[in-house]
């Protein structure tokens, strides 16, 4: 069980670019780091791990279609216009998301068919309240009240 996440950039001639992951982690405490898993097959792999910046947005249930749209192959993935840009920047962020990190690459490392992506973080943004949207077992699923129990969404 993984929470979801959109992570999004923007690349030198200004387009966007995003996809959804469930391979999000702590890479460090100090300094704060975050670690991204990107396929190398993905449609946006080049632009992800050769930016100088991304934000990492953390999803609430509310966001399941887009969730479903970043991680759809060949369409465009910022037309329904929910993400907006982190303030003074031209990254593109989702304003509602549970929690959103703006990183500053810090460079990848191989491991198997991904690429992780260590990003040092530079600012937070949090929305209390709702629901976390998570990844359990190839779909979709929110955290019930009862500890440790998971439901699929209908």
């Amino acid at each position: 069980m993984a929470p979801l996440t959109i992570v999004t950039t923007v690349d030198e001639n200004g387009r966007r670019w995003g996809f959804t992951a469930s391979s999000v982690t702590s890479g460090s405490l100090e300094p704060p780091l975050l670690l991204v898993g990107v396929d190398r097959r993905s449609s946006c792999h080049a632009a992800i791990t050769s930016c100088r910046e991304f934000v990492v947005n953390v999803l609430g249930e509310q966001h399941r279609d887009l969730a479903r749209t970043f991680a759809t192959h060949g369409v465009d993935r910022f037309a329904g216009g929910e993400l907006d840009y982190w303030p003074d920047s031209d990254l593109p962020c989702l304003l509602d998301a549970k929690a959103a990190f703006r990183c500053v690459s810090s460079g990848t490392l191989a491991v198997g068919d991904h690429d992780l992506l260590v990003g040092s973080m530079v600012a937070t943004r949090l929305n209390v309240g709702g629901t976390p949207l998570l990844w359990y077992q190839r779909d979709f699923a929110l955290p019930a009240r009862e500890a440790g129990v998971v439901r699929n969404p209908v």
